[in-house]
This record gives structure tokens, sequence and C-alpha cells, in this order.
């Protein structure tokens, strides 16, 4: 009977063991939704897909939206690089064009931005794809010559994407496909991520 009940104890032990493991591991998981819920944990998340709408361009790879996105409203193009209206003091070629564009196609228009693996950039801008309709303006961008592929990393789902459209524009002659090679050379190497240069 002494064996019966020092096996019978430790049962309970282990028992008990593994049910305060349980209830500890189950206390771990409801304190990771509660941190997701209440926002504790903010730096690694990224925004959910946002429905905005464009109040300002303020080039042709960025705008202004509204309301604000977790207290941002300025808005980076993921993947793009347009020419610079403010480069150096003088606009680059084919900047005003691209901004044009961008303000024909998103000012007053509701979108949806598309988050990738970071939502903020260094400047502390929203780091997004824009959807007008069911149009991913940033391949719009590319397919009509306005702008160039920029890869930054970790944001590359649509990469291989943004290149067909590029070349697509490349191909046609579209935008800055047109000026001379040594001006497409020039906008294209401003270290502007993978890809980028002659």
């Amino acid at each position: 009977m002494n064996s019966f009940a020092k096996l019978a104890r430790q049962v309970m032990f282990v028992a008990l063991l593994a049910a305060f493991l349980g209830l500890a591991a189950g206390c771990a998981a409801v304190g990771a939704v509660l941190d997701d819920l209440i926002g504790e944990e903010t730096t690694a998340a990224s925004p959910a897909d946002s429905e905005v709408t464009v109040v300002r361009v303020v080039d042709g790879d960025t705008v202004e939206v509204s309301p604000r996105v977790e207290g941002i409203g300025d808005v980076r193009l993921i993947g793009v690089d347009t020419p610079e209206p403010y480069a150096s003091g003088t606009p680059e070629p084919l900047a005003a064009e691209a901004s044009d564009f961008a303000r024909e196609n998103l000012e007053g228009r509701d979108v949806t931005l598309e988050f990738d693996e970071e939502s903020v950039d260094s400047y502390g801008r929203l780091l997004a794809y824009v959807y007008a309709g069911k149009e991913m303006f940033n391949e719009t961008l590319l397919r009509e010559g306005y702008a160039q592929v920029a890869t930054f990393p970790p944001n590359t789902r649509y990469v291989e994407r943004f290149e067909a459209a590029q070349d697509e524009a490349r191909e046609a002659e579209r935008g800055i496909w047109t000026l001379p090679e040594n001006e497409a050379c020039r906008l294209r190497d401003r270290g502007n991520g993978i890809g980028g240069g002659c």
C-alpha cells in the first residue's frame, strides 16, 4: 500500500504540473492576443489595408491622405521612383509630367492602401501600394513610363510584376524611356535601391 500511495502522489504531482504548465502557456497566448488588440507591440505590426482619400499629390510617388493612418498622412508609393521636382533646385526631366499624372489619377479619389513588411520609412511616411479601384497605381506609373523600379527590401512583394511593367514602358519608349540615354541614366543612378543605375 505504501508504494501504491507513493505512485499515486507522483501521478498527482505530474498531473498538477502538466495542468500548471498548460495554464501558463494559455496565459501567454492570451497575453499576446491582448497585446495585439491593445496595441502595446506596435513596432512590429503593420497597419491593416486602409481605405482613404488622396487629398493632395506631393509629387509623382508621394501623396497625402485622409483620414490619417496610425497618425500619418503622407504616403510614399512602394517600389517606384519618379523624377524629382525638387532635386537640387532644378526639377528632373519629366518630374512635372509624373506629378501631373498622379494628380489627374489620384487627387480627390478614394483609394486603398496595401502595406508590405515595413509600413513606415525613415522620413516618417507610410509605405504602401496604392489602389485606385482595382488598379495598382504604383504599377501604372511604371507601365506609363513615369517611374522606374526602386526596390528596398523587405518590401519586395511585387518586384517581378513591377519589372515587367517597366520593361513594357521601356520597349514602348514611354515617359522616361524617351529621354536621351545620359539623362535616363542619371535618373536611374540615384542610389534608389536594388536594380538602380546604368
